[in-house]
């Protein structure tokens, strides 16, 4: 599902404009992103949770050169679902 379809089908179950939908969605995600960024867990009831989780710096070979290359660390975004999502997802 794309983001025009996901804020279509929004706007048609809440019963707002497709303009209106739009900038709550926008101001959702803004509001999720600026939350990640300072570090914080994200949980969303009955969806799952965000979490920010540190990567330590690594050594990787590249197969075909065998050169080594040093990963600097870096911040990744984890998801975790929800135990009542997952059901859905298997079709329980």
């Amino acid at each position: 599902m794309s983001n025009k379809e996901f804020i279509a089908a929004l706007s048609r179950e809440l019963k707002y404009t497709t303009k209106e939908t739009t900038v709550y969605v926008n101001a959702l995600v803004q509001e999720m992103g600026a939350q990640l960024e300072d570090g914080n867990q994200l949980s969303i009831s009955g969806f799952g949770s965000f979490d920010v989780r540190k990567k330590l710096e690594r050594v990787l070979i590249n197969p075909s050169t065998k050169q080594r290359m040093l990963v600097p660390p870096k911040m990744s975004i984890s998801f975790k679902p929800a135990p009542s999502l997952k059901e859905k997802a298997n079709g329980k």
